[in-house]
């Protein structure tokens, strides 16, 4: 059974809302997806959310009785998690229509737990003591492995933001729209190298929420928005501590997911029109392009320095400004997915020409887990039907 997005929205404020908790976030977002998709309360059945708060509180708190929950919690791509779930809890006759909610005061932490590492945990026992604690410092790995090993040079990593500031000064939502060069990057703080200040995520407070249900039901609800099919999806996992991966230089889950995405598609690197992949950090694209196949081992940082991803290049890539310039709570999968359903119902402000299947890539924890989706319009679907 094929399965439709429906609903997507935002929270109105994304960047610091120091008067709104971390479930307020949640609630604000669910209630504009819902007005999104002219529904109600009491057409959601199935809910799914990550802790804290989790499902169960974001269904109390809206007046929810549902049928079917998700609580998957791995990390910023757990949303894509939840598409896949809920395709197939909505296939299975669990529930009819499930709601995705995000919500996170990344920023001004009102309602967050606190950052802590516990330390009964591998990376408690293996990694921390070793001065690597949190992202900025233990994507490190990693990244001096695959600059190393497959001749990316540090202009080229450079560029990643730049690129994206480009796509950033096109939205209006986007927290930073000044365009910055590689020499800009340079001169901002070192953090913990090799990344400097504008090669890592922004820290924001925001939310959004999906709605998704039935493709044949979809028909009967899409007089504000026209669907966004879900045509593919893939999981997987690499190790639970970064040092442990397979390759440093390769994400085995970005390559499995995304294989699986393809292939449940009907579809390869060739039919895609539109690219979103998890920028936590730089080098995080530059991962992505090749493990998922559309460029060659060692090509993705000229492929960007060239101008492929950027406004007007053959393959828009994090077209609202990604994790680097538009926003990230912490959490960035669902903006991933705000941003693939904009563009494939033409409402993005940075909008793709032509858009019609659009490919995305979440990373969660330091490549410990991911998940590809591949979403496309009701052109897409038919093609893609035809194929399979």
């Amino acid at each position: 059974m094929t399965v439709a997005i429906i609903g997507a929205a935002e929270t109105e404020r994304l960047g610091k809302n120091p008067d709104q908790s971390t479930l307020g976030l949640h609630l604000e977002a669910a209630h504009n997806a819902l007005a999104d998709a002219g529904l109600t309360i009491n057409d959601i059945d199935g809910v799914a959310s990550v802790a804290l708060p989790g499902p169960l509180t974001v269904a109390n708190a809206l007046g929810i009785n549902p049928r079917w929950l998700d609580t998957t919690n791995v990390g910023g791509t757990s949303f894509l998690f939840h598409v896949r779930h809920a395709a197939s809890a909505i296939a299975a006759g669990y529930c009819d229509t499930v709601l995705i909610t995000h919500g996170e005061s990344g920023r001004s932490r009102v309602g967050n737990a606190a950052w802590q590492v516990d330390p009964f945990s591998m990376p408690g026992q293996f990694e921390a003591p070793y001065g690597t604690f949190g992202p900025p410092t233990t994507f490190t790995v990693p990244a001096r492995r695959f600059l190393a090993d497959t001749g990316t040079t540090r202009d080229q990593m450079a560029t990643v933001p730049v690129i994206q500031r480009q796509w950033a000064a096109l939205n209006p939502r986007a927290m930073f729209r000044d365009p910055i060069t590689v020499e800009d990057v340079y001169a901002s703080k070192m953090i913990a190298d090799p990344f400097h200040l504008l090669e890592c995520c922004l820290v924001t407070d925001g939310g959004g929420a999906l709605i998704i249900t039935s493709a044949e039901r979809a028909k009967d609800l899409s007089d504000k928005h026209k669907p966004v099919y879900l045509l593919g999806s893939g999981e997987a996992c690499d190790a639970p501590m970064v040092s442990q991966m397979e390759d440093l230089t390769s994400s085995r889950g970005f390559r499995q997911s995304s294989a699986a995405a393809f292939e449940s598609a009907g579809l390869t690197t060739d039919d895609v029109d539109h690219l979103m992949i998890y920028d936590a950090f730089a080098h995080v694209p530059l991962y992505g392009l090749e493990d998922m196949g559309f460029v060659g081992r060692g090509e993705a940082g000229a492929f960007i320095a060239d101008g492929n991803t950027a406004p007007g290049g053959k393959l828009p890539l994090n077209t609202n400004g990604g994790g680097l310039s538009y926003t990230h709570t912490g959490m960035y999968g669902m903006f991933l997915i705000q941003e693939s359903v904009r563009q494939l119902r033409g409402e993005a402000p940075a909008q793709v020409e032509g858009a019609n299947v659009s490919a995305l890539l979440g990373n969660g924890g330091m490549f410990m887990a991911s998940a590809t989706l591949i979403l496309g319009t009701e052109d897409a679907l038919s093609g893609s039907a035809a194929r399979g």
